[in-house]
C-alpha cells in the first residue's frame, strides 16, 4: 500500500511526542479517499497508544493540505459521500483524543484542509502560509468544516469566513483564531516541537479529563451533526452550480 500517511514516534518517543504526517506532497497532500483512509487509521493508532502524550499533524512537501481532491469524483456520487463522512470521522476522532494535538501549518491549508487545523488544539503558522475556505467561490457548501471552525473562533466570524470565502494569510489566520501560534517560518518545526514537549509534562489524566470535558460542553461536534453536514454537502457539490464551477476551475489549471 502506498504510504499516503506517516506516522512517526520513534525520534520523540522520549516525550512520548507522535507525528502524523500527510503524505501526498505532489498534490499539495489534496484529501482523497485512500488519504483519508489511511489518515483515519493512523488517528485510531494513536488513540491506542498508551505511551502518547502529544500529536503533531503535519503536511510534507510545500503545502500543509489542499483540501478535498474532487476531480476524480465529480460525476461520483456515492465515493463524494464516503470522502465527506470520512472526512468528518477523521475531524471528530482528532477532537476526541485524550492528548492535545497540534496542527504544524508550513504551507497551505485550504477547505477540508483548514478543517483539519481547526479539528485540533493548537495550530502553528508562520506569515506566509494561507489558511482559509474557499468553498462558496466553487458553488461547494462547507458544511463538515462549519462546526468545528464556529467551535474554533466564534459563529459571527466564522460566518463571516465561510461567506466571504478566499484565503487569508498567516498572520490574520492567528488574528481571527484559525491558528494559534504565528512564529518564523525558520523556526516553525522547532518552536512547535518545544511547544509539544512542554505540553507532554502535563498531567496525562489531568488533560485527558480537560479535554473530554471540553468536548462534552461543545455540542455542536457531533456524530450526527457532522454527518448530516456531511450528506448536506454531498448534495451541494453534485448539483449543477457547483459541478459547472468546478470542471471550469480544473480546466483553467490544466491550459
Amino acid at each position: 500500500m502506498n504510504e499516503l500517511v506517516q506516522i512517526n514516534s520513534s525520534t520523540h518517543a522520549a516525550v512520548g511526542v507522535v507525528e502524523i504526517s500527510l503524505n501526498r506532497p505532489d498534490a499539495r497532500n489534496a484529501l482523497h479517499f485512500e488519504l483519508i483512509e489511511q489518515l483515519e487509521h493512523a488517528v485510531a493508532t494513536v488513540a491506542s497508544n498508551s505511551a502518547a502524550r502529544v500529536l503533531i499533524l503535519s503536511g510534507n512537501g510545500k503545502s500543509f493540505c489542499a483540501g478535498m481532491d474532487l476531480r476524480g469524483v465529480l460525476n461520483d456520487v456515492k465515493k463524494m459521500g464516503l470522502m465527506l463522512h470520512g472526512l468528518a470521522r477523521v475531524g471528530l476522532a482528532l477532537r476526541k483524543l485524550s492528548i492535545p494535538v497540534i496542527a504544524r501549518v508550513q504551507g497551505a491549508a485550504v477547505g477540508g484542509g483548514c478543517g483539519l487545523v481547526v479539528a485540533c488544539d493548537f495550530a502553528f503558522t508562520h506569515e506566509q502560509a494561507k489558511l482559509g475556505y474557499p468553498e462558496v467561490d466553487l458553488g461547494v457548501c462547507p458544511a463538515v468544516v462549519a462546526p468545528f471552525l464556529i467551535s474554533k473562533i466564534g459563529a459571527g466570524r466564522a460566518r463571516a469566513l465561510l461567506l466571504a470565502g478566499g484565503l487569508v494569510g498567516g498572520e490574520e489566520a492567528v488574528r481571527i483564531g484559525l491558528a494559534t501560534h504565528l512564529v518564523p517560518v525558520a523556526e516553525l518545526e522547532s518552536a512547535t516541537m518545544d511547544f509539544a514537549q512542554k505540553l507532554s509534562s502535563g498531567g496525562p489524566l489531568a488533560i485527558a479529563t480537560t479535554k473530554r470535558l471540553l468536548h462534552e460542553l461543545d455540542g455542536l461536534i457531533n456524530e450526527s451533526v457532522l454527518s448530516n453536514a456531511a450528506d448536506l454537502s454531498a448534495k451541494i457539490i453534485a448539483g449543477a452550480e457547483a459541478q459547472e464551477r468546478l470542471r471550469a476551475r480544473f480546466e483553467t489549471h490544466e491550459k
